[in-house]
């Protein structure tokens, strides 16, 4: 016969970076047991493998490696009391906020005071993109291929074709350089680079790694390990361009085609989703449609900046923590949607009682144009842009004065000259 459920008065799902931090400040802002579920055998998310420096440059104004940053945040929650349950699957969570997990303790339940859901992404996989060819070994993701270089110490491949051009990919290209591999190329089947234009510079244009945009991989080649790829051209609606095709000779290929953020708890539990993100529907709270539930980091919206994940998930974790302790949040009232050029707007609800970091992305890449805040026709912010790209999210504070002139409680966010 099961136990009775654990109680807790705030439990976090996932111990990566939003994980970290929103655990850190749950405990901090007065919640009294705190809970950390990890489903792998130790806390960090992907950051223990990115040994690369530029994490921390917002949130502690200094550059430092991803195992840099993780310690620092898995010593506060250590210092602070969270308790950190490793090599822990959450299976199931009711909107009573119940969690079903599953760990070398056997099955167990845990009743929650609030949850926070950080499960974060999972990389876009061969299958997802359906690429045709054989099946031979010298195919990876591209953080894959992180984690048996700079934690496994093993080599991958020699020759090497990166198929996309996120972030990760983007870094392990100038990785497999410094390694001593070679980078034939990067193809990306968009018409910019969906990494951030930083990593363009540092890990492809330093290294003279040749970019082919409006670019895919068609079809792979070989038996037992990859012999080489199948490049074409596509058009304006993906599809491949005729007489286009070209073979490149590899014996490896990364791919870095995109994240997928874990929402199965998510979707189950029946939370409004948002098609843009992909994540759940928030308000500044980081408050979910279920009371009590919360969403930061990458399972709400893919950040290309850790820092700002982390400081998401430091006010989620505030704000799970004044729930569990008195049930109430400010009143989110105001709605808040995209308009001509963005792809999205969060939060999608504020109270306009205090000033809001809203965070968006725009549809394509624009110079010189202004990210505009309108009510009734009247601008309560415009914020001057000199560029703008999908890969880069965009930050805006909106002072709480300027929701005074707010009518019928809708503001429109869209893209001006």
């Amino acid at each position: 016969m099961m136990a009775g459920p654990e109680l807790v008065d705030v439990a976090v799902i996932g111990g990566g970076p939003a994980g970290l931090a929103a655990a850190a400040e749950a405990k901090g802002a007065g919640a009294g047991r705190v809970v950390m579920l990890e489903r792998d055998e130790r806390v960090g998310g992907i950051l223990p493998q990115q040994i690369h420096d530029g994490f921390g440059t917002k949130v502690f104004k200094e550059a430092l490696t991803g195992p840099e940053y993780s310690a620092i945040y898995e010593a506060r929650v250590n210092e602070r009391g969270v308790e950190t349950w490793l090599k822990t699957t959450v299976t199931e969570l009711t909107r009573e906020r119940v969690l079903t997990v599953r760990s070398d303790r056997g099955i167990q339940t845990i009743k929650a005071g609030a949850v926070v859901l950080a499960m974060g992404c999972r990389e876009r996989t061969r299958g997802a993109i359906g690429t045709a060819g054989t099946r031979p070994a010298g195919v990876y993701t591209a953080g894959a291929v992180q984690y048996y270089m700079n934690v496994s110490n093993l080599a991958v491949g020699r020759k090497v074709v990166i198929l996309g051009s996120g972030d990760i990919g983007l870094i392990m290209a100038r990785r497999m350089i410094l390694e001593g591999a070679e980078v034939v190329c990067v193809a990306e089947i968009l018409p910019q680079p969906s990494g951030i234009a930083g990593n363009i510079v540092r890990c492809l244009e330093d290294f003279d790694i040749p970019l082919y945009l409006n670019t895919t991989v068609v079809e792979i080649h070989g038996k037992e390990r990859v012999t080489g790829v199948t490049l074409a051209e596509v058009g304006p609606k993906m599809g491949e361009r005729k007489g286009t095709r070209r073979f490149i000779e590899c014996d490896t290929l990364l791919l870095s085609v995109g994240l997928i953020p874990e929402t199965e708890l998510a979707i189950d539990l029946g939370l409004s989703m948002s098609p843009a993100t992909n994540g759940a529907i928030v308000d500044e709270s980081f408050h979910t449609s279920a009371p009590g539930i919360f969403s930061c980091g990458n399972v709400l919206q893919v950040h290309d900046v850790v820092d700002y994940a982390t400081l998401e998930a430091e006010k989620t974790g505030i704000a799970a923590a004044k729930w569990a302790i008195t049930g109430k949040l400010p009143d989110s009232k105001i709605n808040i949607s995209a308009g001509a050029g963005l792809r999205y707007i969060l939060p999608a609800t504020i109270s306009g009682e205090d000033a809001i970091d809203f965070t968006t992305r725009p549809w394509k890449e624009e110079h010189d144009k202004s990210v505009v805040f309108k009510s009734g026709g009247e601008v309560l912010r415009r914020l001057k842009m000199p560029h703008m790209e999908p890969a880069g999210m965009i930050r805006v504070r909106v002072g709480k004065g300027r929701f005074r002139h707010v009518v019928n409680n809708e503001i429109t966010v869209e893209v001006e000259d």
